[in-house]
């Protein structure tokens, strides 16, 4: 029986968005990709469909539309700071626990590949192969950048991480 794009996407709009929420840093910004993510799989469902993993294709998408815009806001602060002005805006993560808000400080402060294959792993819990498809890398990198993500993350205190989106 031919899975339908509501039976694989539904379930997964969640732990994507709070996997691209932990990835970015703002929830609001992790919604709209999440969706244009699962809009792209609808467009062309036919493809998405036949591949080993779709739902790990949507994740790659995901992230791959989060670093264009990290890219696009890279350009806007210089572009700002050629003209004497800034582009920044402060965050409002809304009310968080003590915890929730020490483990996403701790996660933000890693490079993006950990906090990425850290999103992955931990908060979307995809399998090894699943994230390796999502991160557009071998399976033998994720289990490095898992390992090292998750050693960076005791060396600044946090033993038991427990992901909270």
């Amino acid at each position: 029986m031919e899975e339908t794009p509501d039976a694989v996407l539904a379930p997964l709009a969640r732990p994507l968005v709070a996997a691209v929420t932990l990835y970015v840093g703002d929830r609001g910004v992790a919604e709209e990709l999440a969706q244009e993510a699962m809009a792209r799989a609808l467009v062309d469902w036919s493809r998405v469909r036949a591949r080993d993993r779709p739902e790990a294709w949507v994740y790659r998408v995901a992230f791959n539309l989060a670093r264009s815009r990290w890219r696009r806001r890279g350009a806007e602060r210089r572009a700002y700071a050629r003209h004497g002005a800034t582009g920044d805006a402060s965050v409002d993560h809304g009310p968080q626990t003590t915890t929730a808000v020490v483990v996403r400080e701790a996660v933000a402060a890693l490079p993006p590949r950990y906090r990425q294959v850290v999103a992955c792993r931990y908060l979307a819990d995809l399998s090894v192969a699943d994230t390796a498809v999502a991160m557009g890398c071998a399976e033998g990198t994720v289990k490095s950048l898992t390992y090292k993500a998750l050693a960076t993350l005791r060396d600044v205190g946090l033993e038991e991480v427990v992901l909270d989106a």
